[in-house]
């Protein structure tokens, strides 16, 4: 089975890795990702918060590219890039004369034929239907993840109709029972981690990190588990200055659910490149003999 695949600018750059692996778990799964050619950055927070109209044409340039490619779905694993690219593909739909201005300029013309997809809307699925089960080889027994989803994913500048709840999504809980996990039940897993303002607001985004730290370890979770690479590397990149500037003792790993389903289904943490996060994730693993 073939899907179309956008991976935005984050998988081609710092979260390369969650790019391999996503390539990893769904081809064990029987699909095939297929990048789509030519694409270009959807314009992420920077266009939304300058211009309109370029926050609109960026990402419809990539849904023509989609369209044209003959699938019909296309994954999102950024949970930016998903949450422009669907808000996109619904403005056009309810404004026809500015789609029409758009495509005047594309070579590859939005049709608004692609169904647009998050990592979860297709491994939930995969877990009802007791695939991931299928390709188990090991069930992460001991693993207590905060499924973290970020402001991104469930929540958009407008009526989007999605398959979770907005304000408690279960997605990813689902997924992690289906790899034997036991998730912890939390408060600040659609809380905003700082997001781009990390960079130019950074005090700001050590404080909201904190407070998603310190629930997380209240509740008893002894680890993250997320799909955004902003969130990922945010909470990974910045963890040892959060513990430091609010006297967190204890860190925790923060992981891809990609990562979570490698593991899962036998692949090596070399091979899953998990080696590459800032706080160590291996030593929980190795402690839960995982691997």
């Amino acid at each position: 089975m073939q899907i179309a695949y956008y991976p935005g600018c984050s998988l081609h750059a710092s979260s390369e890795l969650y790019d391999i692996q996503c390539k990893k778990v769904f081809r064990q799964l029987g699909i095939e990702l297929k990048e789509i050619e030519d694409w270009n950055c959807c314009g992420a927070t920077s266009a939304s918060k300058t211009d309109d109209f370029l926050s609109v044409a960026l990402p419809a340039r990539n849904l023509g590219i989609a369209d044209a490619s003959g699938l019909s779905e296309m994954l999102i694993p950024c949970s930016s890039c998903y949450n422009r690219t669907l808000v996109t593909q619904k403005i056009l739909y309810e404004d026809p004369e500015l789609k029409n201005k758009i495509n005047i300029e594309l070579s590859k013309k939005v049709e608004g034929k692609i169904r647009i997809s998050s990592i979860l809307d297709i491994l939930v699925s995969k877990a009802d239907s007791g695939e991931i089960a299928e390709k188990l080889i090991k069930k992460l027994e001991g693993l207590k993840p905060a499924c973290y989803y970020g402001c991104l994913l469930t929540r958009f500048p407008g009526d989007i109709k999605i398959s979770d709840n907005i304000e408690n999504p279960q997605g990813m809980e689902t997924v992690c029972k289906a790899l034997g996990a036991e998730p912890i039940d939390w408060s600040y897993k659609t809380d905003c981690c700082g997001a781009s303002a990390a960079v130019n607001d950074t005090d700001t985004s050590l404080f909201l990190m904190s407070k998603i730290i310190k629930d997380a370890l209240e509740r008893e979770a002894n680890c993250f588990v997320t799909t955004c690479p902003m969130c990922q590397i945010n909470m990974d990149a910045y963890q040892d200055q959060v513990c430091e500037c609010y006297g967190i003792q204890k860190k925790l790993p923060v992981f891809f659910i990609t990562e979570l389903l490698g593991i899962a289904m036998g692949f090596t943490p070399q091979g899953m490149q998990l080696d590459r996060h800032f706080v160590d994730s291996l030593g929980l693993l190795k402690e839960l003999k995982l691997i």
